[in-house]
């Protein structure tokens, strides 16, 4: 875990529950970046969704992180009924446990309200980093959920511009807060580094993708990459997520790693010579706003993309990635691969100057503190065109 962010202090007063989908231990993604910089002035419990096993009762694991964070995760016996009343139970008494004076609650699914809907938070944050309801194996009632946490929350956050878009007419206090980029750490990517032991066999060119490998990639089309461009090999890093592993494309130069470590990426992109995002055009698609855009970027490689409407702009319309389909998706490629123009490197560096969690955390940091001290008539509100422009849009 990364080492900058600094252990839980003694004068936090108040208790922060973030509520997810995704394990913390999975890859790490916009909460994870956020959470650690909540530890700077809040106490912070990852709650996560319950694991079911051998148990003879419920029981909840509580584990810190390095950064401060912990990460609470319900056990509970096999077949149990009533799930979400054991849940709660567990959860007031971890409220309870912690004896703190003011609570924020902050929402990454909605489907956390079936077990937390009587908390009573000081403030109540919705951050909607993804349209849940259009992913594989989406629970019925999600947008049941998703409709009260709408009414219940304060402040609603999202992750990208088409998603505040489609959003924005559900909730009167809501802004687009596009995932940011750590520069520092991708950025060593453009230094010279050792190959990673297995990927140090593999022949060049190379062109890769990180990221979590699932009903969002369209295989068809890297299979056919993949034919079509046999002098180039296809670097595929991530975990498996909802698709059958025997369902992926097998060929000579297709190389699929596995996940890896968030530490040890820069490492492997060091050793590609392009980026690719192989998104499929669907509906678990439509309102992504992939965080690994600015992190290819910063670490130095030309990157092609299919056409996500939230890396078309701004990043196509920059002309800091390109964008191809499946007809000129091979043409594309071949290019990423030529040389590379200087100044598109220093505009990629001008543009993601102006981004960092840091910023975005101390933006929505404002937000919060406008909703616990009653918001002024007389306070500057961030503007929708400002919160939802990206750093490429500002400086493009």
């Amino acid at each position: 875990m990364d080492s900058a962010f600094p252990n839980l202090r003694n004068q936090q007063d108040t208790l922060f529950i973030c509520f997810s989908h995704l394990r913390w231990d999975f890859v790490v993604q916009r909460p994870h970046h956020l959470m650690r910089r909540a530890t700077e002035s809040n106490r912070v419990v990852y709650f996560e969704e319950p694991l079911y096993q051998h148990c003879a009762a419920p029981w909840l694991n509580m584990v810190q992180d390095v950064s401060g964070v912990t990460i609470a995760t319900p056990n509970l016996p096999n077949g149990i009924s009533n799930w979400e009343k054991h849940i709660s139970v567990l959860l007031g008494e971890l409220v309870q446990s912690y004896g703190l004076t003011r609570l924020t609650t902050w929402y990454y699914t909605p489907m956390a309200l079936a077990f937390s809907s009587h908390l009573d938070p000081n403030v109540c944050v919705y951050d909607c980093m993804d349209e849940l309801s259009a992913f594989l194996f989406a629970p019925p009632q999600l947008n049941n959920y998703e409709n009260a946490l709408f009414k219940k929350c304060d402040l609603v956050f999202t992750g990208g511009r088409s998603l505040f878009n489609a959003k924005q007419h559900l909730h009167d206090n809501i802004f687009c807060f596009p995932s940011s980029i750590d520069t520092s750490h991708f950025a060593r990517a453009r230094l010279e580094t050792p190959d990673p032991d297995d990927q140090s066999h593999i022949p060049f060119p190379r062109i890769g993708f990180f990221g979590v490998i699932d009903e969002r990639m369209d295989l068809s089309l890297v299979r056919e990459t993949a034919a079509a461009m046999p002098g180039v090999q296809f670097i595929m890093i991530g975990p498996i997520a909802k698709v059958d592993p025997g369902a992926l494309p097998r060929a000579g130069n297709l190389h699929w790693l596995g996940p890896k470590t968030y530490a040890s990426l820069p490492q492997y992109l060091a050793n590609w010579q392009a980026g690719w995002m192989p998104f499929a055009l669907n509906a678990s698609t439509r309102f992504i706003s992939p965080t690994k855009t600015p992190e290819f970027l910063a670490a130095g490689l030309p990157l092609t993309s299919t056409a996500i409407t939230d890396v078309v702009s701004p990043y196509g319309s920059a002309g800091l990635v390109a964008i191809a389909d499946g007809l000129s998706m091979v043409r594309t490629l071949r290019q990423s691969l030529g040389p590379q123009d200087p100044a598109w490197l220093v505009r990629v560096d001008r543009i993601l100057a102006g981004s960092s969690w840091d910023s975005t955390w101390r933006a929505m940091q404002s937000e919060i503190s406008r909703v616990q001290r009653g918001r002024n008539v007389d306070d500057p509100l961030p503007t929708q065109a400002r919160l939802c422009a990206t750093a490429g849009d500002r400086n493009a």
